[in-house]
């Protein structure tokens, strides 16, 4: 049985970044990520104009696609990196308009496998193609990470859980793009993360849009959820870094140590308690 994503007893971490950028540094960073125990990479194919990007996901698509970026190159990389990595899983994120809708879903499902992803989210996939890519997932073994939000149907949240078997839902925090914080504070999607565990237990839930600091990791745990998603924050500090001329290695490293000072794998160094433990129902043992 494959390893799980997320470990159980302590709040995940899964981080955003697009592949391509910076050009020829995806492998640096994702032995980085490794070594810092990062839980999973959530690798994005560089598609344009997201309308649910903000400004900073965008320009990083665009130099990314610039820098001749695609689903083939992505995947060739992926082939070499993963055998290398120990503890950070990849996820792979795709636009279907971009990236998929002239590619047959069995094939490529089978190519996303075999490239060692553990895991594809269909961005912006229509509704009546969802079956045949589910059904393409699930002929390969391939789990897939679905979405939803909080203002979410209970039939669509209840879909999404049963639909991530063996990967995750992304619970968007709010209607909105990419790096903006809801208004109300993470804290306030424990009914939803209740829902979407009640409909089906085993899969974890990972909250993401606007988590970029210490305390919206400690808000995002408090609320119930398995793991959380760092994009736009994560992606700003690989910017800083081309910008300014310094190592994105280092940067990201540094961004790492801000969100989670207290990290085992951290500054605090081995054995020192993580900040950040998932709250849990009264019939469960205390998570941390």
């Amino acid at each position: 049985m494959p390893e799980p994503l997320f470990p159980p007893g302590r709040l995940g971490l899964a981080l955003f970044l697009n592949a391509g950028d910076p050009a020829d540094r995806l492998t640096d960073l994702a032995l980085m990520l490794d070594d810092q125990h990062v839980d999973v990479l959530e690798l994005a194919v560089p598609f344009p104009n997201s309308p649910t990007d903000g400004p900073v996901i965008r320009r990083s698509a665009d130099r990314a696609l610039d820098a001749g970026t695609t689903l083939d190159t992505v995947l060739d990389a992926l082939a070499d990196l993963t055998p290398r990595l120990h503890h950070l899983k990849v996820v792979l994120l795709a636009d279907w308009s971009h990236s998929l809708r002239h590619r047959d879903p069995t094939h490529t499902a089978h190519r996303v496998a075999a490239a060692g992803a553990r895991a594809l989210l269909v961005h912006a996939l229509p509704p009546r193609l969802r079956p045949t890519w589910q059904a393409a997932l699930h002929d390969t073994g391939l789990p897939q990470v679905t979405t939803c939000y909080p203002a979410s149907t209970p039939q669509t949240l209840h879909t999404a859980a049963r639909d991530a078997a063996g990967a995750y839902v992304y619970l968007v925090a709010h209607y909105g793009r990419s790096g903006t914080t809801p208004a109300t504070g993470h804290h306030t999607l424990t009914t939803t993360v209740t829902a979407l565990r009640t409909a089906a237990p085993a899969t974890p839930v990972a909250v993401g849009f606007g988590v970029k600091t210490a305390a919206d990791l400690k808000a995002v745990a408090a609320c119930g959820a398995d793991a959380a998603i760092v994009g736009s924050a994560a992606v700003a500090r690989v910017e800083h870094a081309r910008t300014e001329g310094l190592d994105p290695v280092t940067e990201l490293k540094a961004f790492l140590t801000d969100l989670r000072p207290a990290h085992p794998h951290g500054p605090g160094g081995p054995g020192t308690t993580p900040t950040t433990c998932r709250t849990t129902t009264r019939e469960e043992q205390p998570a941390c």
